[in-house]
């Protein structure tokens, strides 16, 4: 059978072939085994490429050292991270582009995102560090994927909607999302409804290894022909087997970007508190970052340690308080509030 090689897989092996560094061969290597057509006359060349690949990998962590951090880890920064998963073409590199400042490359073919790549999303005060990543595939998706969404905050699963199989992506996204002992809910420290698993033929996969991250279907492309049709059917397949917020947004186009960003920091779980010191007015520009259910005495760590250490008794102006109310170190803060410490 021949094998049909396209011209985007002859021009990454021309790439491959000019290539000096071992990072440069091996993103041709990727892009050709992405590129390459999938059927039984290139089974021999993919395995191939696969063996070049893995080599290529060997002999990096072999000269880098068994201490060094893999590029794919990414240090988390802002108010948390979040990560853009997907099947390929599904528009992630796009979303990320709209968002913030980061300059992914953005094509109509698949697999052109290859490594993570971070943009730091604005909302209201706070930044959220959002991540493109490879796309969730049966073929091309790197090893490491899995891990990279394991430890992230939260998820943002981008779907398109413009594509008639967008229900058959979805389907295939959760099944590759369970291989890597990931499931996709509404609040992972919850039971029932809240706490639903939004998985493959709602198996509801449990156990201890079981990484359940917060999530969002972002339902993206609304501006494509017929995508509000699929997007109802969409929104039955979801809601049928779990609550998980569905987005509707035109990355190209702007649409629902805003709500977006709202959401993002939603997923976080997070509050934000504000310090002041007596006598003067909260800078409402800086706030601290807290995981939700933090007390004052938490907040006051956060701050410093001798504050927490020294800690008598703090006051506090928010809502569930009145103006600059007493409370002492055990007291749960909430969105918004301001903190006044005492040592």
């Amino acid at each position: 059978m021949p094998a049909n090689l396209t011209p985007d897989y002859m021009a990454a092996e021309e790439r491959f072939r000019a290539a000096t560094t071992p990072e440069e061969k091996l993103e041709a290597l990727e892009e050709m085994l992405a590129t390459i057509p999938k059927h039984k006359g290139t089974e021999k060349m993919q395995a191939d490429i696969k063996r070049r690949i893995a080599r290529i990998r060997d002999e990096s962590q072999r000269r880098s050292g068994s201490r060094k951090r893999p590029f794919y880890i990414l240090d988390r920064q802002g108010a948390g991270q979040v990560v853009l998963t997907g099947p390929p073409n599904s528009g992630k590199s796009q979303i990320l582009a709209s968002l913030s400042n980061a300059q992914p490359d953005v094509a109509p073919y698949p697999f052109t995102t290859r490594a993570p790549l971070a943009g730091m999303v604005q909302y209201e005060n706070v930044q959220v560090q959002l991540i493109d990543l490879p796309p969730l595939a049966p073929e091309g998706s790197p090893p490491w994927l899995g891990q990279v969404i394991r430890s992230a905050d939260a998820v943002l699963l981008v779907l398109d909607v413009g594509d008639d199989d967008v229900l058959d992506h979805l389907e295939t996204t959760l099944v590759l999302l369970e291989r890597s002992r990931i499931t996709l809910c509404v609040d992972p420290g919850q039971g029932g409804q809240g706490g639903a698993t939004l998985a493959a033929g709602g198996s509801g996969l449990t156990g201890p290894t079981i990484a359940r991250k917060r999530a969002i279907l972002v339902a993206n492309k609304l501006d494509a022909p017929g995508a509000a049709d699929r997007l109802e059917l969409l929104m039955e397949a979801t809601g049928s087997t779990c609550p998980i917020p569905v987005q509707p947004v035109s990355a190209l186009m702007g649409t629902g970007l805003e709500t977006l960003r709202k959401h993002l920091f939603d997923l976080l779980d997070v509050i934000r508190v504000y310090t002041k010191a007596p006598g003067k007015t909260a800078d409402f520009s800086a706030p601290f970052v807290l995981k939700r259910g933090t007390t004052v005495v938490g907040a006051a760590a956060a701050v410093h340690k001798d504050i927490a250490r020294n800690l008598k008794y703090a006051r506090v102006w928010g809502k569930r308080t009145f103006e600059g109310q007493m409370v002492q170190r055990d007291y749960v803060l909430e969105e918004g509030d301001v903190i006044e410490f005492h040592t």
